[in-house]
């Protein structure tokens, strides 16, 4: 298996299909880390897909209370995350810039396509890098290893970086629960907290997310995208999927308990949990390539790492995905 069969962001069924000559409608992806049983979406009224969108509808709003953010913080609604980290580092000067390893390739990718030079941080570094670069982004929970760095502790490197006129970015694209974000600290400078609706609300092919930070910097990054940067039907669905706590409490207690069992599903077939989140589980394994392979050649598809080498798994969905993946990976014991 070739290098570059490991899609670098999830998905892309269609070249597995190619790969291994299996029909798209046949695969099982859970590379994406997406959830399975997302928001419900409605019909949406007519006059949304006639109109502009109209940046005055009180959504900006509805992501701050969905966030925990307080009402003075800027807060800007994107065509995904991915437009924000893509666009922020041309926000700054040239500098240093710190990125978690392993960690979202996206982050390193578009710093240093700006002029930065990036630097791999791992937990430990934190408070050491906080003290010598201009900015550091964190994943939390960390994709793909879940991995968590205390608030207090993100709260401190945050403090330090303000000092020098830095940046703390924090990527919550793997978090909904209001109880665990940085999003209630936005009104501190330097904080900038990047929220998705693609993942625990199963929302990806919408594009919708929200940068949360300082009013100005926002507002920076608005002008620097244009108008209607989100669409009016992206806008639609976020508002109304924001405001529906009650789908939201149920969904997380759903999302944790398909995790737990999909963790025990993997240990059974000696695949141990190093990492997770409630959408994932990380597993390290010298033998991920072997594995990957195995799956795929039974339309399964999961997301791989070479450094270290390692296997990202999604949940399931319906009970006869969860039937599938147990047996594909009983099929062949000797691999573990």
């Amino acid at each position: 298996m070739s290098a570059d069969w490991f899609a670098e962001h999830g998905g892309g069924v269609r070249a597995a299909a190619d790969r291994w000559g299996r029909p798209p409608e046949d695969w099982l992806d859970l590379s994406t880390g997406i959830n399975p049983h997302g928001w419900p979406v409605p019909a949406l009224a007519p006059d949304v897909w006639r109109r502009l969108p109209e940046p005055d509808d009180g959504l900006e709003d509805l992501a701050r209370a969905w966030a925990g953010a307080p009402a003075t913080a800027g807060c800007l609604m994107l065509p995904g995350t991915q437009a924000a980290i893509q666009s922020l580092p041309g926000l700054r000067a040239p500098g240093t810039v710190a990125v978690p390893y392993p960690g979202y390739g996206e982050h390193a990718r578009r710093w240093r396509d700006a002029g930065h030079t990036v630097v791999a941080m791992s937990a430990h570094r934190l408070p050491a890098l906080a003290e010598q670069v201009d900015a550091l982004v964190w994943v939390q929970p960390n994709n793909p290893t879940g991995e968590w760095l205390p608030r207090a502790a993100l709260l401190d490197a945050r403090q330090r970086l303000a000092a020098r006129g830095g940046w703390l970015i924090v990527d919550e694209a793997f978090l909904d629960d209001p109880d665990l974000s940085l999003a209630p600290y936005c009104g501190e400078p330097g904080l900038l907290v990047l929220r998705s609706l693609g993942k625990t609300f199963g929302l990806a092919g919408v594009r919708a997310g929200a940068l949360l930070g300082p009013p100005a910097l926002c507002l920076a990054l608005s002008e620097k995208l244009g108008p209607w940067a989100m669409s009016g039907p992206a806008r639609a669905v976020a508002a109304l999927a924001l405001a529906d706590q009650a789908w939201q409490r149920g969904n997380r207690r759903r999302l944790a308990i398909s995790r737990e069992r999909l963790q025990a599903l993997l240990e059974r077939h000696r695949l141990p949990a190093a990492g997770h989140t409630d959408l994932f589980v990380y597993c390290r394994t010298p033998r991920a390539r072997r594995i990957a392979d195995h799956l795929a050649r039974q339309a399964i598809l999961v997301r791989g790492f070479d450094d270290p080498p390692a296997l990202r798994f999604g949940l399931p969905g319906e009970e006869s995905e969860w039937r599938r993946l147990e047996r594909a990976l009983a099929d062949s014991p000797s691999l573990y």
